[in-house]
């Protein structure tokens, strides 16, 4: 009877059947998320292509008066809500369009019975958000930065504190409204806050409505870009209430099928 152990020096070995690692998993699965975003032309178009539009038209054309402070350019107004804006798309209206078609598929269900597991989707959803934001990053301030934007490096690196807390908000407002609509309403809705959002939100401008987590978020990142301290750490914790709130929510309401 033949063995089934290699012979000493052989390359040849049995397969394994185990799971693979769950890391190696979650990572898997945070790129199938990011290649369904980059080869969805209608994701494509909400997370990069209207954002450097917006960016274009509202910074290089004085096509709509901006309400600038004395010595403001208007670059450096519209490219934190911009940024704003790209969050939204990233974090909110890909991940609860992608995830609600997944869940009508079946396929939500399934990936929970897998290896990976419901934590480890989830976990690769947000993975992949992360991802996407990373592209949007490089994309939109290289191209505000041809148009001549130039933040200092503080400003960027307090940026940060805001641009979390939204999306960890947005995130999760994704999960609450994929989890709980049919998969018709999540593609409308999720497109129609995604305009109303942009026009009249907060987010590319400022409109006082600071305690929308849209406004926040837009009031946050040009805080952060002007160094307010005070004002970025206010947006920064209406934010985190809206993602407490969004979450619990998810968690309460979020059905697998």
């Amino acid at each position: 009877m033949s063995s089934t152990q290699p012979r000493a020096g052989s390359t040849r070995w049995a397969p394994d059947p185990g799971a693979a690692p769950w890391y190696r998993m979650v990572f898997s699965q945070a790129l199938f998320e990011v290649r369904t975003v980059l080869l969805h032309g209608e994701q494509l178009l909400l997370t990069a292509i209207l954002p450097a539009l917006f960016l274009v038209v509202l910074s290089a054309t004085d096509v709509i008066s901006l309400p600038l402070q004395p010595g403001q350019e208007r670059i450096d107004l519209i490219a934190p809500g911009v940024l704003a804006l790209a969050v939204i798309s990233s974090a909110f209206t890909g991940p609860a369009i992608a995830t609600g078609f997944d869940r009508r598929a079946g396929a939500l269900r399934l990936l929970a019975t897998t290896p990976l597991g419901r934590g480890g989707l989830l976990a690769g959803k947000v993975l992949g958000v992360a991802f996407v934001q990373v592209v949007q990053i490089v994309l939109l301030a290289g191209l505000a930065f041809a148009l001549g934007w130039r933040p200092p490096l503080a400003g960027l690196a307090l940026a940060a504190v805001p641009f979390a807390a939204g999306t960890a908000a947005f995130t999760a407002l994704a999960m609450l409204v994929a989890g709980t609509l049919r998969t018709e309403a999540v593609l409308a809705g999720a497109n129609l806050l995604w305009v109303l959002m942009a026009i009249g939100g907060g987010v590319l401008l400022p409109t006082g409505a600071g305690w929308l987590p849209s406004a926040a978020l837009g009031d946050g990142l040009r805080a952060a870009m002007s160094l307010e301290l005070a004002t970025t750490g206010l947006c920064a914790a209406v934010l985190l209430a809206w993602a407490a709130v969004f979450t619990a929510a998810a968690l309460r309401w979020f059905r697998w099928h």
